[in-house]
């Protein structure tokens, strides 16, 4: 999982390469079509006039955002979300929209006409996003995501020398409060779910851990006034902080009365925008279904293999019934369990898969492995509770800059039981598969190459259906290709990851469309696709926090999967996989819809 922004978009403040040149395809991939007939200069001179507009005024309007992806000039700023701010958004947004809407887009080249595309269905959602979705009424996540990440995107990473960096921080430290003050404003207790509230309450405390971790050990370098002025914004902050926990704790969690679930409206809305998918939210079920009987019976054929000769198996039948199944999966499970790290181990041993995973990948050739460096860090406190993992890769803007591998530590509070419950979910083959997933070859190595797109708008906008559907993609393949000997219990385990993508699916849709219950929700996490209780618990719990965002896996993995056949089909014997796989990653992750065009020379729609 990548971390999400409070807006979707991120930006580049260039825009050359908003009018690229298709790139050169790498030899025996799809490179074999004609080319594409010649675009009208002056309608893209025209596209990229428009984009450079809304780009420069997206990143003034977003200034959080815009440090995370490397633009730099608005690093003492903070996002405005009231009233004069949001209506400054709306009509900035429905301004460019107009003009990008009647540019025709058949005269633009084709990777403009992605673009285009691209940045059309961005602008769209921010306006949905403040005038019909409104999460800044009912989410108070939108303005604990802004405070935390004020610090984070700035301290994290040395973009700049520490002093100027610390001179930043000052400046959005004096505005944070502001950002509480706001939420305090805009927030109706009525409309805000208590899960959203409790959650907040539990991670306002997250941005003092970011000034002592970040701040404090580093303020000697500011002398003077500037050293003043630090030391008069800490002790601002800690006090709004403070003044803020009680508001959350005495008034917020009190007063919430808001349904979590966002209805199927709003979700089928949102949905459009989040994936930029073709497949409607009734094709994505009927998918995810039919993958979760199919994954199943092939986890069944594994375990017939591993417990044939083991003493006390369960009946191992050629036509099993559904408990026989239930119950045969769940003892080969039992084998990969068993394998698992000491509760104080986790990061360590991950820091190893993750060389294990790089080796593999690299002796194998599957894909062009860039030099970028990865760093694995405990997650940050601000940022638990929604995902055990992220990889946060830097911005585009920010070159040779570290990508984090984010784990979330085993809470200190929690008993052995629970911590066992989470280290039989993840065993250590499922460590394997998380650094595949969230470094390499999945999300680092992904946003290396998009980092590196011809198109910056395209890096910028990244989708994350193309993102996460590369990443359970990559499990598949690295398991394929005999990731760990062959292991069958790797491949078992892995087919359980799938299994808990395909959930997502299915669980998204269930609890904001279908009113599922809990006991619903965690007999699919926990029965059917045999999830430990710790994670189907948590699972649950991100479910209420978000939506949309779950089903990228499934669907992006889906058209990944469904590329890649195509392509096989059309090349035949000239089908190299290398070459699929780096011509995949060199169109900078546009939704997967698009790189399947541009592969096959199909209509751009």
């Amino acid at each position: 999982m990548r971390p999400t922004l409070l807006a979707v978009a991120v930006l580049s403040a260039t825009l050359a390469a908003c009018q690229p040149q298709t790139p050169p395809a790498p030899a025996d991939t799809a490179a074999t079509a004609p080319a594409a007939p010649a675009s009208d200069a002056a309608t893209d001179a025209r596209f990229a006039e428009i984009s450079q507009r809304w780009l420069d005024g997206w990143l003034q309007l977003n200034p959080i955002a815009a440090t995370q992806i490397g633009k730099h000039d608005y690093d003492s700023e903070v996002d405005d979300l009231s009233a004069a701010g949001r209506t400054k958004l709306v009509d900035f947004s429905k301004k460019l929209l107009t003009e990008l809407d009647a540019i025709d887009t058949t005269k633009l080249s084709r990777e403009n006409q992605i673009d285009a595309s691209i940045l059309r269905n961005q602008i769209r959602g921010d306006i949905w996003g403040v005038e019909t979705l409104q999460s800044w009424a009912w989410d108070p996540q939108v303005y604990s995501g802004l405070a935390g990440g004020a610090i984070y995107n700035l301290m994290a990473r040395d973009f700049a020398p520490m002093p100027q960096r610390l001179k930043s921080a000052t400046a959005r430290m004096q505005k944070i409060p502001g950002i509480y003050a706001q939420m305090r404003e805009n927030l109706d207790p009525a409309r805000v779910p208590s899960i959203h509230a409790e959650t907040v309450a539990k991670q306002n405390a997250g941005v003092l851990s970011l000034i002592d971790t970040f701040i404090v050990p580093n303020a000697d370098q500011l002398k003077g006034e500037d050293r003043k002025q630090l030391d008069a914004a800490v002790a601002g902050l800690r006090k709004a902080v403070a003044e803020q926990q009680t508001w959350l704790d005495k008034t917020l969690v009190p007063n919430a009365k808001g349904d979590f679930r966002i209805g199927q409206t709003l979700y089928d809305e949102k949905l459009q925008f989040s994936l930029n998918s073709s497949l409607s939210r009734a094709e994505i079920k009927q998918r995810a279904e039919s993958e979760l009987k199919r994954v199943r019976g092939e986890m069944y054929a594994i375990a017939q293999n591993v417990l044939k000769d083991k003493p006390n198996a369960p009946e191992l039948p050629a036509n099993p019934t559904p408990d026989q199944q239930q119950k045969a999966i769940e003892a080969a499970l039992e084998l990969a369990y068993a394998d698992k790290p000491a509760r104080n181990e986790v990061v360590d041993f991950a820091k190893k898969t993750l060389a294990d995973a790089t080796d593999f990948t690299r002796k194998h050739d599957l894909v062009t492995v860039p030099n970028d460096p990865v760093k694995i860090i405990l997650m940050p406190e601000f940022q638990r509770g929604v995902a055990v993992a992220y990889c946060d890769s830097p911005g585009p803007l920010d070159k040779g800059l570290d990508t984090y591998y984010a784990i979330s530590p085993i809470p200190d509070d929690w008993d052995d039981k629970q911590a066992d419950s989470f280290l039989r979910e993840y065993n250590s083959r499922m460590i394997h598969l998380l650094s595949i997933h969230e470094a390499m070859p999945g999300h680092y190595l992904e946003g290396a190459h998009s980092a590196k797109s011809h198109s910056t708008l395209r890096s910028v906008l990244r989708s994350g259906l193309f993102a996460e559907g590369w990443a359970v993609y990559t499990e598949d393949m690295m398991a394929d290709a005999g990731y760990l000997d062959n292991d069958p219990l790797f491949r078992l385990v892995q087919l359980k990851f799938y299994l808990r993508t395909i959930a997502n699916a299915i669980l998204d849709q269930g609890v904001h469309v279908d009113n599922w219950s809990r006991e619903q929700a965690m007999e699919l996490m926990t029965k059917q696709a045999f999830q430990q209780e710790r994670e189907a618990s948590g699972k649950w719990v991100r479910a209420q926090l978000t939506s949309a965002q779950l089903p990228t896996y499934f669907v992006g993995a889906q058209e990944h999967f469904d590329m890649r056949k195509a392509v096989e089909a059309k090349l035949g014997d000239k089908f190299n996989a290398k070459a699929y796989h780096d011509q995949v990653l060199s169109y900078g992750a546009p939704p997967v819809r698009f790189v399947r065009e541009m592969m096959l020379d199909e209509p751009i729609k």
